[in-house]
């Protein structure tokens, strides 16, 4: 056998080769688009909701909901899990984790994801999502929550509460009986139902205490009649106190023993000496802080798609039309080139 021949031959052998394999192995001359990229797609964490459910407040804890979306495009994302992690805002300890089986992300939109944490009703928690996939971390998110111990627990949540109104204060006192040595007042406190129910079994409870010895001087508890809604009444009660003394009164909103609200005034009976109540109070409330995303590089979502659709084109298995078009145009040039 001469050499052009045997050129000629590998040649030959090099075209089949090529075509057994367009024949025999699946996706090699595939358009990439139609079975999809092997890549699985991409997810990131879109934004962070904290809330609480009223019957989830108890004493000493909250039941917090904190609800991730989670934003995915491309193909299926297999193995996906929320990890929630809940350190304390004052000493950076973990209070508590809990990890969501999330499953797989199919189609191009947002999945809402809720898991459940349980804090101490006391102070405030950054709240940290982390999300992965096959135990590779994605994307990351936290918010904080602020003002916990604000919350009122079931067991003392109440639509009854003193009045608020300037021309009605919650807390009054006239002198009923003025004696040598002896006071009698006449004590009263303003209530409003700002419920869709009547009031059921409340009482007040009135104390008196001296201003300079902060002695209890007297004591009293009254019940309170039933409060129609949107209706105030006022309840009210007597108690005799020493004469020409100074007196801090104060008044308990009271349900089977739980303190619902209180109110307090000064009684001044000392004609050559007055005290006031310290109205300064600081405002605690319940808040939650924007959002904070960490990101897996920091990317946007234009950035993403664009680096995921750049990965994925460069990704797929096999010859391809162009690598097995420029295999036979190669074969058929050499066999030419070698004939005699």
């Amino acid at each position: 056998m001469n050499r052009d021949a045997a050129l000629a031959g590998a040649a030959v052998g090099v075209v089949v080769v090529a075509l057994l394999g367009v024949l025999t192995v699946p996706g090699v001359l595939a358009d990439p688009t139609e079975n999809g990229p092997v890549r699985p797609g991409a997810a990131e964490l879109r934004e962070t909701s904290i809330g609480y459910d009223e019957s989830a407040v108890r004493g000493e804890t909250v039941t917090l909901g904190v609800e991730t979306r989670i934003r995915h495009w491309g193909n299926p994302t297999e193995n996906v899990t929320l990890f929630v992690r809940v350190v304390d805002a004052e000493s950076g300890l973990v209070e508590t984790t809990e990890t969501v089986d999330v499953g797989t992300l199919r189609g191009d939109g947002e999945t809402p994801v809720t898991a459940n944490v349980t804090v101490e009703r006391s102070g405030g928690y950054r709240i940290e999502t982390v999300l992965f996939r096959d135990d590779e971390r994605i994307d990351e998110g936290a918010r904080t929550v602020r003002g916990l111990e604000a919350l009122t627990p079931t067991y003392a949540r109440s639509t009854v509460s003193f009045s608020d109104r300037e021309a009605l204060p919650p807390l009054a006192f006239s002198v009923a009986d003025a004696g040598e040595n002896r006071t009698t007042l006449e004590l009263s406190a303003s209530l409003t139902n700002a419920g869709d129910s009547p009031s059921e079994d409340l009482s007040v409870t009135f104390v008196l205490r001296q201003a300079d010895s902060n002695v209890v001087a007297a004591r009293t508890t009254t019940d309170v009649e039933a409060i129609r809604p949107g209706r105030t009444a006022t309840t009210t009660a007597t108690a005799t106190v020493p004469a020409e003394y100074n007196y801090y009164l104060d008044a308990v909103l009271m349900r089977d023993g739980v303190v619902l609200g209180t109110a307090r005034t000064a009684a001044n009976l000392d004609p050559t000496k007055r005290i006031s109540v310290n109205e300064t109070e600081e405002a605690v409330e319940f808040r939650v802080e924007d959002f904070e995303s960490g990101g897996a590089a920091g990317r946007t979502a234009t950035e993403a798609g664009t680096a995921y659709a750049a990965e994925t084109s460069t990704s797929q298995p096999g010859f391809g039309v162009v690598a097995a078009f420029v295999a036979l145009l190669a074969a058929a040039l050499l066999a030419r080139r070698h004939q005699p």
